[in-house]
Order: structure tokens, then sequence, then C-alpha cells
């Protein structure tokens, strides 16, 4: 091995990764060189081997290799593991004799000793060579393999850690933390009492197992509290009644946690049932026989505390597990889970808890009936640890206990309020991991996170944390009771935490004292997932002869169990050595436990059971562990940036290392003779410095094992590695700096009870603020050193610097510690904190000072705290330093030095950010000390910092009075303008704050006078400053607008400098919130939303303080635009609630009011008040209101045309109205089928009218009231018989009548004096109808009157219309179908509207109107909807009434005239109605076209005419309501005309023709059939019926799917052709119809199509045909369809 070896000094290849070995620690050692082809990334150390895995994943062996084929003496170099060439191995792991290695994908391969299974190979001994093992999920279905991250590896046992965070473990031993019963266990298998955790990191000792554990977050599962011990049954708590406390205790400690002997092991076990089971993460195991229990009495006896020895009696139980868990495996049998009664602990069972309760109440004289069953109750909800806060577990607890004891400990907790102390002085901790917890018998303990959040939750974290002094944690206190006797002692067993009196003196005032000296949950959400934890807790298990398991006693443990005292000690990595264990905190400290016979722990202090801080002198900070078998290496941060390193452990003489080789080959040596030989070696006190390690270059991690150590160092290649070093080790010394600063300044100022008072409400919330701040910068730090630890251990690359990729992380933690940092000290945070300061730390503030690094002479304590908590912010400006230094490592090309470039300025400019808010702050804070009179109280708000003030008379105010001074000062938020009288005392009197978001300033002009004005606008007021120069202006102007503009922007962005450049003037338009004070409509209103120069203008929100609020469109500071009004009715306790358009402050336009009395009114506004078209529904908000109005309004009254429909009454009217009232003429119709028209007057039937009866009796004369009769008129029956006369009476019940009686058809002589009286003539005349109506869609075109107006102007309003509806709806798209927006879009084109006519043009213009009167948001679509609207309410219901038919029908004549008035507006070429469209010939094919295409609107040629071009879109929408008039008004003769309709279709074909007297000649001979074959032929026979013309019969009975006339005289026009075809496929020649031929055939074909309502649909053809079309053809067939129905009415079947 000579040969291999070189000095370290020589030049050997390579710069990184070079290994130096050396064995144990004298004077004269000097580690050796091992050469190797590559950089070292990792060693692993057995006990006389080693494994090495170079860069490129290769794995070499060196040292003693006895399961290797070819045995030879130890392997002097290392040698390469070829069978793992071809595999990337990235972690390597050595037990005493087998290794391990896992490879990129996650595989496991282990070579080496397997006598005990550690290799997870069945039946070998040996395995020579590295062999892959399977880890197998057995619950999935099918298993599947696990990749693994990292293996660690023991005498026995290995330990493997998943990509799942979850641990896998096989081997032999209780070590292995499952619930086997036979060993070993060959199969890896999971650690079920670990999963569902996040594992961070393994490690392996020698018969024990360690682990890292993230505490689980705030969103892990909590499961409901247990109060027995799932094992043993046993309580979990228990109650000691010492001489004058009682001692709580939830040490419970399970007996079955024992070790297993290995034929304990192989005892017959039961079966266990496996239906018990009550999670599948909960482990079953047989039932084991006393004798283990037995043994569990004998290590609690020698007391592991000594102060606690005295009490030791008493709470056995309680010392030997301080975890509320249970850990022992064994499952219950039965279901009361009794499955092996214990009988060595106080109190196992439920009787010996009721002598204790006798007891109890005893002593106490008080009547207290608690049962046990009654503390099984009372516990399990003490310890109610789901609940929110943490501390509420022992709380109630108290509660429950005082309870037991009596009355009197009840009283006192009362008084006490010892719930109050509780939270204050119980470490939330104690709750939340479990120390007041409850254990359950399930693996998740029950806690509450160790969230970021409730760590130290209260200001109570750490008191006083001192490092685990003993085993058991109390919170006792003593003195409670008057007499001092029977205190509640709780024993709590997470936190070592002694109150002394002065602490309980503070508990009693109830204050407001939760500060969260931690990171609040979530407060830095991107760090939680980027940035390594430091949440962690240790779990152990295994053997624990030598207190390696570090849970206070010796006793081993078959399942993982949490080391509590570790919890909240930031524990970041773990190292196992032979039989001792070490952690490594983040704040650098390192806790050892274990055998500590060679001084190994790096402490002499005993017991060595619990972890222990190692001895090392101050600053000096470990960021490596390794352990070896007998000895310990530290790696730490010295003075200066290279690393060394520190030994613990047995000193190694020289001459004695080969003897020990020798030795060490000695078979059947006995372990403790060893220990006494290598004692004379003698050992360290505590940890030594290696004297050669500055040799050794730049050291990056350190590996011991077996009686070895390794280091692994790097050669600093252009500072690269330096530059690394010193980063981490300035960031490591940071949070060192940061926690103490934390623990001995911030923690004990909050927590003085004099706080409160000294500083005041609003100081103290900012002072806890700015502490919350600094936990968070701290926290970050911990995580960032921790990260930057991990990074020079493997890797030393930038690309894993966090600061880089997160620098955002950074600069916000700092930028909001500075913020908060600065409101404090703006409000004078740090003079009222001198006082509580001084009274703590004394006249001699030596520790502040130190830990601010002040070095003045006697400096002031304000200025000592005010530098102490600006010392963070420092460490920016070092971190930019650093970053630049390692830039200058690389090209200045290169990715990597570009990244480092961009973080480094970063990091400069927040530092730069931060001394400019620094200087603001202080500036702030100086102006305050000097402000005069009470409007500092006022106007002091923690974030207003100070831009410039007027004291100096720079500024002044136009127009102001004699004698009155005015200030004007500017703030980030607000300018001030005090004002005052100058004689008087308190110079400024009043003062006013305009908030910066609402505030306007432009320069005056100064073009002739001399003033340098700026004009000052606010909502409220205007106002011109003058300054003394035009410097002072531009000074002032700048400024302003500056703070404007950063008050908009938010304090996110920085100062300008005036050198980069002049920023514009903040946004004329702009966002923000106001409320208004001065008197007026909107006084003490508040609107949020959109400005323009001073005026609300666009979208915002305004609320009044009684609870009006408007939201919506604004515009010059009134509402304007489409917006929604709410206004509560406090008489009926709801709201009227309005929602539509808005001119100048007032509802203006079409709008919906739903008033609170549950009226709607829907239709036009105009300055506020109902005005033009609209329906007011009256009644209960259900669907049928009992009264409808539709029609004209006038300032809020209905006047003019209006249809009401009183559904109570039964009555409609339609007529005029004025104010309100009925007045003019008028039609009332009533669902009894009466019928008015004439005269009303005020609301009443007055004057001349009409009266007609359902069955045709007739009244027509004078009125006096409603269906009152009075004056002259004549009465007619429906004989025609009439009465003439005087009339008076209510009609229907009795008349009184003086007045002739007449019988005109007696005497002939009188025929032509038969009365037909003639509606209509006094009921309101179509044209006057609806003229509202008409009148708001001319308004929407932009004309004042129908017609006159710009017709350019029209179009571009119907674009507005559209566009503005537009905009309005994609708000909301789910308003909108596919169709509809289609529509629009073809809408947006705006046809051509000047220019002749053409056919072309015309089908054009009939196209838009088709579409255009389809959506509602043109104005030709909302005027159709609102007559189509208007229309049903008039003609449906009551409506629907047969003598309003003529009336119908000229409302619809009407609309189509003034409807066409509007379309020839808008096309003003367009002929007048009955015009011609001069048009070329069609060619014969269009009209052959024509011809074929069904059922289309005949295309008139030529002539123009309103019902051409409008019916098609309007008829089919007022349809259903006019036919029904037209069934109503035909009702008599169709039923005549069906009756003989049925009569004459029950003959068959032949007989039907000849009846009628169609000529022989056209009787259909054959009808095509469909039956035996197509195409073929059948005979007509005698009984034939409907075959003859049924394609003419089907064809004429599409009549009544058709709408308007021209589509009707199309259908008629095609029967005939039918009719034709059919007859000259007959005759086989062509054929000119004569009309006598004709009209019988077409009778046949009229009797066949069994039209219901022809009489209907002939009237309606009639009344609304076109005029054009008449003397036509179409208007021939209609005749022949007419007579066609006259003759069938008049028929005789003979």
């Amino acid at each position: 091995m000579e040969t291999q070896r070189k000095s370290s000094e020589d030049d050997g290849g390579g710069e990184r990764g070079l290994l130096h070995t050396w064995r144990g620690y004298s004077y004269s050692v000097t580690p050796d060189r091992l050469l190797l082809p590559r950089p070292v990334l990792q060693v692993a150390l057995g006990s006389r081997h080693g494994i090495l895995l170079l860069e490129g994943g290769q794995v070499y062996s060196f040292g003693e290799l006895p399961w290797k084929q070819s045995q030879m003496p130890e392997l002097a170099k290392p040698t390469l593991e070829s069978a793992l060439s071809g595999q990337r191995v990235v972690a390597v792991a050595a037990g005493s004799f087998h290794c391990g290695a896992v490879t990129e994908d996650g595989g496991v391969h282990m070579w080496g000793d397997n006598g005990a299974g550690q290799c997870g190979l069945s039946g070998l001994s040996t395995v020579p060579n590295p062999t892959p093992v399977a880890l197998l999920d057995s619950n999935r279905s099918p298993p599947q393999t696990v990749p693994v991250l990292e293996v660690s590896c023991g005498e026995r046992h290995t330990l493997a850690l998943s990509v799942q965070r979850e641990v896998w473990s096989w081997g032999s031993g209780c070590q292995l933390g499952l619930n086997a019963s036979v060993f070993p266990v060959w199969k890896p298998q999971k650690v079920e009492h670990l999963a569902g955790r996040c594992v961070l990191q393994v490690a392996c000792g020698a018969s024990h197992s360690l682990a890292l554990v993230r505490c689980p977050g705030p969103q892990d599962v909590q499961r409901p509290p247990v109060d027995k011990c799932g094992q043993c049954n046993q309580l979990l708590y228990t109650m000691t009644d010492k001489e004058d406390h009682v001692i709580i205790s939830d040490g419970h400690y399970c007996p079955l946690g024992m070790e297993l002997t290995e034929d304990e092991g192989r005892l017959e076990a039961p079966a266990p049932t496996q239906g018990l089971k009550t999670s599948p993460s909960e482990p079953i195991l047989p039932s084991y026989t006393s004798t283990s229990s037995a043994k569990s009495a004998k290590p609690s006896s020698e007391p592991s505390d000594p102060q606690d020895s005295q009490k030791d009696g008493e709470s056995v139980a309680n010392g030997e597990l301080p975890t509320s868990e249970p850990d022992a495996s064994v499952q219950s049998k039965g279901s009361s889970g009794a499955s092996a009664s214990m009988k060595n602990s106080p109190y196992p069972d439920e009787q010996a808890v009721k002598d204790y309760l006798k007891k109890l109440s005893d002593t106490t004289q008080a009547e207290t009936k608690t049962t046990v069953g009654g503390l099984h109750t009372l516990l399990p909800s003490a310890a109610g640890l789901g609940s929110s806060t943490p501390t509420s577990a022992l709380n109630t607890l108290v509660a429950s206990c005082a309870s037991a004891v009596g009355e009197r400990v009840a009283s006192t907790y009362e008084a006490l309020s010892l719930k109050k102390m509780m939270n204050f002085y119980l470490p939330s901790a104690a709750a939340r991991c479990g120390g007041g917890g409850v254990g359950d018998n399930s693996t998740e303990r029950v806690r509450q996170e160790d969230s970021v959040q409730t760590k130290k939750s209260s200001s109570t974290g750490d008191i006083r944390e001192e490092e685990a002094e003993g085993l058991r944690r109390r919170l006792s206190l003593p003195g409670l009771l008057s007499q001092g006797r029977y205190a509640v002692h709780l024993l709590s067993s997470s936190y070592a935490l002694l109150l002394s009196p002065r602490l309980l003196r503070k508990a009693g005032r109830p204050r407001m004292r939760a500060v969260a000296l931690s990171p609040l949950g979530g407060s830095v959400p991107a760090a939680q997932e980027v940035l390594p934890s430091l949440q962690t807790e240790v779990w152990s298990w295994g053997h624990g002869e030598h207190g390696q398991l570090g849970h206070g006693d010796n006793i081993a443990r078959l399942q993982p169990l949490c080391i509590k005292s570790l919890n909240n000690k930031e524990v970041v990595r773990v190292a196992a050595g032979a039989h001792h264990s070490l952690a490594l905190t983040a704040q650098s400290q390192v806790f050892s436990w274990g055998s500590n016979s060679s001084g190994q722990l790096g402490h002499m202090e005993s017991p060595s059971t619990v972890p222990r801080l190692a001895k090392l002198s101050e600053g000096i900070r470990v960021w490596d562990v390794s352990a070896g078998e007998r000895h310990t290496l530290l790696l730490a941060d010295g003075d200066c940036i290279q690393p060394i390193i520190y030994y613990s452990g047995q000193q190694v003489k020289e001459e004695q290392e080969e003897e020990e080789e020798e030795q060490a080959k000695e078979a059947g040596r006995q372990e403790e003779g060893e220990e006494e030989q290598e004692r004379t070696g003698g050992y360290t006190q505590q940890p030594v410095l290696l004297p050669f390690c500055m040799n050794l270059g730049y050291v990056s991690s350190v590996f011991a094992g077996g009686r070895r150590c390794v280091a692994l160092s790097d050669r600093n290649v252009m500072g690269f590695i330096a530059s690394l070093h010193e980063l981490a080790s300035a960031e490591r010394k940071f949070y060192c700096k940061l926690c103490s600063i934390k623990s001995q300044i911030i923690r004990p100022l909050l927590e003085l009870e004099s706080l409160s008072s000294a500083l005041g409400q609003v100081i103290l919330g900012l002072l806890q603020t700015l502490a919350s701040r600094f936990s968070i910068l701290c926290h970050l730090t911990g995580q960032h050193a921790t990260s930057l630890t991990a990074n020079l251990r493997r890797g030393r690359e930038v690309k894993n610097l966090l600061i880089l990729d997160h620098a955002g992380i950074f600069l916000d933690a700092y930028r909001d510690y500075c913020d908060a940092l600065g409101n404090f000290q703006v409000m004078g945070g740090f003079q009222a904190l001198t006082k509580p300061s001084l009274d703590f730390f004394g006249k001699s503030p030596e520790l502040i000072q130190k830990l601010s690094e002040c070095s003045e002479e006697n400096p002031v304590m304000a200025d000592l705290l005010v530098a102490l908590f600006y010392l963070p912010t420092r460490h920016l400006h070092e971190y930019g330093r650093l970053l630049l230094k390692l830039a200058t490592c690389f090209e200045v090309s290169s990715s990597d030095y570009q990244k480092l470039q961009d973080s480094c300025s970063k990091f400069e400019a927040l530092t730069l950010q931060l001394k400019r808010k620094r200087k603001e702050v202080d500036y702030t804070f100086n102006f305050w000390k000097s402000f005069p009179g009470k409007m500092t109280d006022s106007l002091r708000k923690p974030h207003r910092r100070l831009i410039c003030e007027s004291s100096n008379k720079a500024l002044t105010l136009q127009n102001a009075g004699r004698f009155s001074v005015n200030w004007f000062i500017l703030f980030n938020d607000a300018l001030v303008h005090a004002q005052g009288v100058a004689p008087c005392k308190n110079l400024f009197s009043t003062h006013h704050i305009f908030p910066l978001a609402t505030l306007w300033v432009e320069p005056i002009p100064e073009e002739d006078t001399s003033l340098f004005g700026l004009k000052v606008i606010t909502p409220e007021e205007t106002f011109t400053l003058l300054a003394s120069s035009a410097m002072e202006k531009a000074k002032w102007l700048r400024s302003i607008n500056q703070a404007v503009d950063q008050a908009l922007s938010g304090s996110g962005r920085m100062w300008r400098q005036p050198g980069q450049g002049q920023k514009l003037d903040p946004p004329i338009s702009r966002t923000a919130s106001y409320t208004f004070y001065k008197d007026g409509r909107l006084k003490e209103a508040t609107y949020d939303g959109r400005w323009l120069a001073g005026k609300p203008n666009g979208r915002g929100v305004l609320k009044w303080p009684d609870g009006r609020i408007y939201t919506g469109a604004f515009k010059n500071g009134l509402e304007d635009g489409f917006g929604e009004f709410v206004a509560p009715n406090k008489t009926l306790n709801k709201s009227d609630h309005y929602q539509g358009h808005w001119k100048d402050g007032k509802m203006h336009g079409l709008g919906t009011y739903r008033y609170a009395s549950g009226e709607v009114y829907d239709g036009s506004f105009q300055d506020g008040m109902r005005q033009g078209h609209g329906m007011l529904r009256s009644g209960k908000l259900n669907t049928s209101s009992p009264s409808v109005f539709i029609g004209q309004w006038l300032q809020d009254k209905k006047t003019g045309y209006g249809v009401f429909d009183d559904i109570t009454k039964g009555e409609k009217f339609m007529g005029m109205w004025q104010d309100h009232q009925r007045q003019g003429t008028g039609v009332v119709v009533t669902q009894f089928g009466l019928y008015y028209e004439g005269a009303f007057k005020d609301n009443k039937m007055t004057g001349t009218g009409i009266l007609l009866s359902e069955d045709d009796t007739t009244y027509e004369g004078e009125f006096s009231d409603d269906w009152t009769l009075s004056g002259k008129g004549v009465l007619t029956m429906a004989n025609g018989d009439y009465l003439e006369g005087s009339f008076n009476g209510e009609w229907g019940s009795g008349l009184k009548v003086t007045g002739s009686y007449f019988k005109p058809h007696l005497f002939d002589t009188d025929k032509e004096k038969t009365r037909a009286v003639r509606l209509g003539r006094l009921c309101v005349c179509a044209e006057d109808k609806w003229q509202a109506v008409f009148e708001e869609c001319w308004t929407q075109l932009g004309c004042d009157s129908p017609g006159r107006g710009d017709n350019g102007k029209a179009w571009d309003n119907i674009a507005v219309a559209l566009t503005t509806s537009l905009e309005h709806i994609q708000d909301s798209p789910e308003m909108l179908s596919r169709s509809h927006s289609k529509t629009l879009e073809s809408l947006e084109v705006i046809p051509q509207h000047m220019g002749p006519i053409t056919m072309e043009r015309y089908h054009s213009i009939r196209l838009y109107l088709i579409k255009a009167c389809d959506t509602p948001l043109h104005p030709l679509g909302r005027l159709l909807e609102a007559l189509v609207a208007v229309y049903r309410m008039t003609y449906v219901g009551v409506g629907a009434n047969r003598r309003l038919l003529p009336q119908a029908v000229n409302e619809i004549k009407s609309y189509l005239n003034r409807i066409f008035q509007i379309v020839r507006f808008l096309f003003p070429d367009l002929p007048e109605e009955g015009g011609l469209i001069p048009e070329p010939t069609p060619s014969l094919q269009d009209v052959k076209d024509a011809a074929d295409a069904p059922l289309e609107s005949p295309k008139p040629s030529r002539v123009v005419s309103s019902s051409a071009l409008l019916l098609p879109v309007l008829l089919p929408r007022l349809y259903p309501p006019l036919f029904t008039l037209y069934a109503l008004d035909k009702e008599r003769e169709d039923d005549v005309y069906w009756e003989c309709v049925l009569r004459l279709n029950k003959q068959p074909d032949l007989a039907l023709l000849a009846f009628l007297g169609v000529q022989q000649k056209f009787w259909p001979v054959s009808i095509p059939t469909a039956l035996p074959a197509p195409g073929e032929k059948q005979q007509v026979m005698s009984s034939t019926k409907d075959a003859c013309f049924a394609s003419a019969v089907e064809t004429l009975q599409q009549i009544s799917t058709t709408f308007t006339p021209s589509d009707k005289l199309q259908v008629i026009q095609l029967t005939f052709e039918e009719i034709t075809q059919e007859v000259q496929a007959l005759l086989k020649q062509d054929f000119l119809w004569s009309m006598d031929e004709l009209f019988p055939v077409f009778l046949y074909v009229v009797l066949r199509a069994r039209i219901r309502n022809l009489g209907s649909e002939v009237s309606l053809i009639e009344d609304l045909m076109d005029p054009c079309v008449q003397h036509g053809e179409h208007g021939i067939m209609f005749t022949t369809l007419k007579a066609c129905y006259y003759q069938i009415q008049h028929e005789k079947i003979t």
C-alpha cells in the first residue's frame, strides 16, 4: 500500500473529490491520499472494508472482503466492482460486513455477508458480487417495484428509503421496525409505522435505526384521539397524588415495546384475528407471553434522571417513554383489547384507577363522583388535539383533572384563568407533537402540525429552552392555591419548561399575547416546496442497551418512535455509529447520545440516553457529521473560509495500529475485553481539532466507519470552491446570528409583562408583525443555509444554488421585513421600546451591543435597537458580493456568469431601494418628532411616509385670507392641507386630507403672470397653489406626480432617481375609491371605480350609508350608461331594484324597476320618471299578477293609449288614459263575453257607447258609470226586435225603460229599419295605437318625429346600438345562443342603402329585414318585439273576443304601414306602397325555378307592398291570437261547413265525384299504388275511398301550416297544378280548364282535404291579401276556394 500513498501536499491528478484516509487521532497522524482515476463522490465504511463511489457511477471496494471468492489478504488498492459496470450508481452504503448500492433508476444491489438476511437474498450465506434486490409493493396489484433513493446498512440489517419517502427494511433484529416474529426477514418490507410520513433520511447503527422525518403539514389528516393504549389497554394518562400536588402524566410506557429475544420470537403465536384490524397501516402481532413484560420492569428501576429519582416510585411508567404513542405492536385479541394485562405499571386496570380516585376524593373531602368511566370520557376530549388551538388539549385536560381533584382546584382554575396561562406558557409543541396528546393505536400520531404556524406559536415557544434536561418535562404550577396545596402538576413530555411564580403572575393577566414567532403557515408559500424543511423529527428504533435510541432508557423498541427532545431543534441530518447516534441541526449544533465508552459523544455528561449537545467552543459551526464504531468526525466552519475537522473518540497510538490489525483478525474475541484494552489508549473528553485538516484543502464531506476516517476535499480552482464555501459559511453564520437575536432579544422582550402598557395596542401590533416577519426571514435563512450545505456535500455546482432561480422568495422576505421595520420605526416604536429594554437588559446592554455589532461608546438604547433590527439588511449586500465573487470564476459569456450576475444585481438593487426607504423612514420620524399640535395623532400612520412639506413658505394657497396660514404636507398616500389663523396659539386648527389616488395636479401655464401656480383637482374641491419660484413649482409638481403614481401602482415600484429620465405624469384616468364628505346628493357615499380628472367616469360602484347602491357606468361624475340600482325600502323591509339605462344621474332609457311592493315596471324612463312605452305588472311576485298595464306613460303617469288587464275583475280595457285614469274612447271586454265601446271620463264609462252581450243583445246610447245605462238609447234583441227610449240601471240587474218597442219583421214596411250596429266607430283608431312604441324606434334612429331626420345618422345609431349591446352581452355570454350571435355578426355589415332599387337589391333588403327583426338588439327587432308583446297583451285571454276581430286586423295593417315608413326612411329609394321596381324581363329559366320552388312566398316581380315585404316577418309572430279571433268569429259558419264535410266524406270516391257533377272524363281510372309493387297501377273500384286526386288533397292540407296570405295562396296554386297534372295524365294531352269543368273537381279536393277552420283561413286571406294580387291569377284561384266554401255550406244532399 505504501507505493500507492502520497502525501497530501504532492500534486496528484484531479481537482475534485480527492480522498484522504487516516485512523483515529494522535498528534503525529498524517492522512494518506488514495489515488483514483476519477473524483470520489461518496465513501461508505464498514468494520474492515470500504466502498467508494466515483464520478460516472463506478464503484470500488477496498479493505478486507471475505465474501470475494479470490480471497487474498487485505486488498491494498481499491478494486472496481465490475458487476455494477453499465449501471450508473448514485449512492453506496456499507454495513459492518455487507454493502449496498443504488442505481440511477432506483434499483438496489446488495453484496457481502448475508448470514442474517441483510442482503435481502434468501438461501445464501454470502453474496460475492452486487446482486439486484427488488422492493415489491404488494398492496398494489399487480405488485410494483418501488424505486429507491438511498440505502443504509447496519450490522445485521439494511434500510432503504423509497422515492415515495417511505422506509423499507430487511435482515434480522428489532431494528427492522417490522412486526416480524421470525428472523431473518429475507424480503424487503415496508416499515408500516412510518407509512404516510415523509422520511428525509435514514441511518443504521450496528443494531439500531434512525430516521429523519419531516413534520406533517397542516393539511395532514387528524385522527380522533383515544384514551387507551391500543396494545396494552392501559390508560394513556395517569394521575399521581403527591403530598401537595397532583401529577398528570401522559408518558405512558407500553411494556410491549421490549426487545424480543430470538427464542421468544419463535413462540407459537395464536393466529391473530384479521377482523380486528382498524387500519391498513396497523400492525398485527401475536400476543407475547408475559415473560417479555416481566423484563420491562427491570431497566426502569434504575432511575434515568437523577433529579427525578425521588418521584420515581410513582412515575416509573411515565418515565419510560416520553411519547404519547404506544410503540409496541401487540394487536389486541378481544375487542376490549385486553390481550395481556401487564401488572407492572402503577394503574394498569380500571380497579386501580378507581382506588386511586377514591383516595383522591378522600383527601380533598370533595363530593366528586368521577368514576373511571367519567375520567375516560373526560380525558379523550381533553386531548382533542384535532381542535384548532394547539394548546387546547392540555387546557381541557387540566380542566377535567381539576374536576376530579375537587371543586377547590376547579375554582382556582377559574380564578387563575389557567386556560389563558396554558395558552401562553405551555409550549404548543407539547400538544402538537403528542406531548399533551394521546396515542393512537394506529401508526399516525394524532398531532397538531408542527407547521410553520404553530411552532412556538404563542410567544412561549422556548421561553427557557434548556437542552434536553432530564427526560421528563414538566409544567409545575406551585403555589396555586392559597394554602399552596393541590397544585395541578402537569407532566408534559415535550418541553423542559419550569414556570416560576414570576411567570405565573403574568399569566393571570388576560392580554393579547399570541405573536407567532415562526413563519406563519403559508407565509413563504413558494419556499415551502423549493427549500429543505426545517420542521423535522428524529425517530429511532432497535436495540437500546447503550441508550442509542435517545428515549432516556435502555429499552429496545420494535417500532419507530419519535425522540421528543429533538422536536423543534431543526435537525437536518442524522448519523449512526455502532452504538451511538448523532443529529446535526440547521443551527450547526450537534446532539449526540448512546454509548460514550470512548468519548465518541463529544461530551462527558451522563446519562447519555438522551440527546445532548456536543461540547464545542463558541463560534464553531458544524455542518457535516459522521460516526464510526467508536468515534465521531465533525466538519465545521472555523475562523477562515477553509473547513476544519474535529474528532472525538479513541486516541490511537501509531505503533498500536499494526498490533490491532493482527488482533482484529483473532476470532471469538469479547467486545468487553476490547473496550478495556482500548481505554488504555485514552480518549477525548470533547471534540479535538485535527491539526492536519488545513493541509487537506477544501474538505466537502467526512466519513467514519469501523476504525477509519475519510475526508473528501477539492482544490480551489479559479477560487470557485472557496467562494462556494464562503457563501455557505456566511449563510450559516448569519442564521446562527438571527437565531440568537430571536431567542435572546426578541422573544424575551415580547414576553415582558409590562410590554402592552408601555407600547400601546398599535405599536405592540406593529412589533408583533415585525417579530413574525423577522421569524420568516430567519426561517428562510435557515432553510437556505441547509440547502447550501447540502450542495457542498454533494454536487458543488452553480445550478443547485436556489438563490439564483428563486431570488424572488428572498427579495420578498427582505422587502416585507423592511416594510414592517419602517412602520415600527415611524410610529416611534424604538423609543417606546427603550424603557422595557432597559428594564430587562439593565443599564449596561452588552448583549444587545454585541449582537447588533455596534462599536460606539455608551450608545443610546433606542439607537442600539435600531442597529440590531437593521442588521439583517446588511446581509443583502453580502449576497451581492458573494454572488459577484462566484461570477468572476466563470467566462463572461457563459450562462452561469449571466445568472450569477443577474442575481447579484437584483440584490444590489434591493439594497439601494431599502437604503432609500430607510432614509424616508428617518425623515418621516424626525418630522413627527418636531410636528406641532394634536394633528400628529390623527395623521401619524405606520405606512405613511413624508415626501415634502411647505413649512419654508414655498407653497401658499391662492386667494387665502389675510391672516390665514396654510401649510401643505405631502405624504406617500395623501396631501394634507393644514389651516390656521396667524396670531392664535395653536396655529393649525383644522386640516384636510386629500388621498393621492383621487388627486390630479396640473401646472398653470405662466404666460403673462409672474405666478407659479399649480392647479389641484380633487373630487369635491379644486384649488390653486402658488409656489415661490419656478424651481419650487417644478419640485412640487414632480413630487406630487411621483407620489400619486406610486400610490396608484402600489408601493412595490421603486423610486426613480432624477437621473433616470422623467416619468410622464400619472394617468389622468384611474381606478380608486373615495368617500364624499360635502353636502349634496353624494354626501357620505363611497365610490369605487374608474375616475377621469376628478370625476367618476367609467365603471364603478357607488354606495350610500343608507344602503342605496348603484353599480354601473358613470360619465362626468354622474350615473350614465347601463347600471343597476338598489334602494332599500324601510317600511316594507325589502329593496327597490332598478336595472337599465341612465343619463346625467337619472334613470333614462330602457329599464326594469322592481318595486319593493312587488310591482314591476318594464319600459322607458326619462329624467328618472316612467315616460314612453312601458308595462307595469302589479300584485304579488307570483307568475299570474292580478293586473297588468301596457301602454304609454308621461311623467310617471299612464297617459295615452294603453291596455289594462284586470285579472281579478276579469275585464280588459283598451283605450286612452290620462293621469292614471281612463279618459277618452275605449273598449272593454269581459270574460263573460260583454263588449263595450265608447267614451270614458274620470275612469268611468260616461257618455255615448255601445254594449253587446254574448247573445248579440245590443244597447246603443248614453252611459253614466261602468255598465250603468242612463239616458237615451236603443236596445236591440238578438232576433232583431228593439226598444227605443230612455234607460236607467245597471246592465244585467233589471233596467228601467221608458220607450217604444218595435218588432221589425212583422211588417214588411219596417224592413229597412233593421238595425245593424256598426262596431269600431267609438274605439281608438288603429293609427293612434302604440304611438310611443314607434316613437321610441324613431328616437333610436335619431329622429325627433317620424320621418324627420338624417338617414346616415340613423345607420350610425343602428351600428352603435348593435355594438354596445354586443359589449354588454359579452360580459355574460350565456345570454347568447349560437344562431343569435351569427345573426349579430351578419348584421354588422350595413347593406347598401342608397341608389336605385333593382330586384337584387330588393331581395337583399328583404333578407336584411328578416335578420334585423330576429334580434331585439336591432332597433327594428326591438320594435317588432314590443309590437308582438302589446298585440298578445291585447288579444289573448279575455281579449280573445270575436267582436275584436276587425280591430285586430286593422291593427296589423297599421303596423305594416308604420313599419314600412321606417323601412323607406332607411332605404329612401324604395318605391312607395304599390310602386313598381323597374326590372329586366326574367328569362324562362327563372320562371321555371319559381314554379318548382315549393311553398316559397311568391316573389312579387314588380310591385312593392308593405305586406309582401313585412308580413312574412310580422304575421308568424302574431298568428296565434289573430287566428283564434278568426276561429271565434267564423265559429257558426265553420260548424255548418264541417258537418257537411263529415257527411259527404262518408261516400267513396266515384260516388262523390258523380254527386258533385264532375265530368266522367276527369274520373281517374287507375291510381298509382305502393302495395303490390311500386309503379304498378291499381284499378279504381266503386268502393275505393280517399285515393283520387290524393296528391292535390295532400297539398291543399298544407294551407293550415302556413302563416301569410301569400304563402296560403301559393298552396292553393300548387293544388291547382297538382289537379291539372293528374287530369293531363288522364287525357294524355294539353288541356285548358273552363271554370265549369274545374269547379266540381276542386270542390272534390276541398271536401277530401277536410280542413277544419277553412272559413277562418278564407277570411284571413281575404283581409290581409296583398291588394296587387286581387286581380291576378292568385285572385281567381282564391275566389274559387271561397266559392267552394260557401257551396259546401249550402250543399243539400238529395
